[in-house]
């Protein structure tokens, strides 16, 4: 068994790697259709491969560390923003059994992971011993922080319909009635706070401010050249496709697929295929956000630092806890609905 274990972390990691190489060509190519370009055309068909070519590139750059700075923390930095986010996977199901570890506490420990980026933002950001870096890592670990609380309030609200910390419950939870039993529909305020928090976590547009070209040059990675700087990127992009995966349901329960099929839900035919749509319903989900994250990012001018913490901090934690207290009455009231 242990000699097995690290081949699950191998196909997770090389998931995780291929979803961001997706990611990063569906934006292009998203916005080259906005800006009416044709974007990433010649490496591989439709320009595929661009990406890989772009992370080879940065793989073979010098690696340069400024004379001033703090080495060790300067290399830790982007560290401490990547393995959070890639252990995190650790958690993601894509079906009832396609998951590495089934933890308990699965959603608390994604909290918890991803309450150690704005650290290596921080580090980042003091270690490289530049003005703008400073001043864009203490912005990237201001807002991390600010909307770190209106997210885990807004999930803390599906937990408690749940009766569950595990992510495999949560998602199990939402198969009973197909699509009519999904969160987002149950939770549609919950589910607004937490990707407004989403993509001000990953540093999108309009809350792109920790590297507002205009105001800090590039932000914390300012020093950064090579692998160093592509890390930044690569955590970014993980954590955006991670936190947009939203479970294998499909819209139609699976007590129905199986009638079509005429075999009951045990049934290794009915298993394959319920299986296959469930990886291909998670995908498709995360696939959608990020097309709309990218919609967001060429309709939406950048917002100033103190809109942006004033409306973390005295709009959506408001909201966010009122629409907590909101779902506790609605659980207690209609349990049938919302979980008893």
């Amino acid at each position: 068994h242990a000699l097995w274990l690290p081949l699950p972390m191998l196909l997770v990691l090389t998931a995780a790697v291929v979803g961001v190489l997706v990611t990063v060509w569906l934006e292009r190519k998203i916005s080259a259709a906005m800006q009416q370009r044709i974007g990433p055309e010649y490496a591989g068909a439709l320009g595929i491969l661009q990406p890989m070519a772009d992370g080879l590139k940065l793989l073979v750059k010098e690696d340069i560390i400024p004379a001033r700075a703090d080495s060790l923390l300067f290399t830790l930095g982007p560290v401490l923003v990547l393995v959070p986010v890639i252990l995190s996977w650790l958690i993601v199901p894509f079906g009832q059994n396609l998951l590495i570890s089934n933890v308990g506490v699965g959603i608390f420990l994604w909290i918890a992971l991803s309450s150690i980026q704005p650290i290596g933002l921080l580090m980042s950001g003091y270690a490289s011993n530049n003005k703008y870096s400073l001043l864009g890592g203490l912005r990237a670990a201001a807002q991390s922080i600010s909307y770190e609380i209106p997210l885990a309030l807004a999930v803390l609200a599906v937990v408690m319909m749940s009766n569950s910390l595990s992510t495999v419950d949560i998602v199990q939870q939402q198969s009973g009635a197909g699509m009519l039993s999904w969160n987002i529909f149950r939770q549609p305020v919950g589910f607004l706070i937490f990707w407004i928090c989403v993509i001000a976590e990953c540093e999108r547009a309009p809350f792109d401010l920790p590297e507002a070209e205009e105001e800090l040059v590039a932000g914390y990675q300012t020093e950064y050249t090579g692998m160093k700087f592509a890390l930044f990127y690569l955590g970014s992009y993980i954590n955006l496709v991670l936190s947009d995966l939203g479970g294998w349901t499909s819209p139609v329960p699976v007590e129905w697929l199986a009638g079509l099929l005429g075999q009951s839900i045990d049934a290794p035919a009915v298993q394959l295929v319920t299986a296959s749509i469930g990886i291909v319903m998670t995908v498709l989900k995360a696939y959608l956000l990020v097309f709309f994250a990218v919609l967001l990012r060429w309709t939406t001018p950048r917002v100033r630092i103190d809109q942006l913490l004033d409306f973390g901090w005295k709009f959506l934690l408001p909201v966010a806890l009122a629409n907590l207290l909101v779902t506790a009455a609605l659980k207690l009231s209609f349990p049938a609905v919302f979980g008893g």
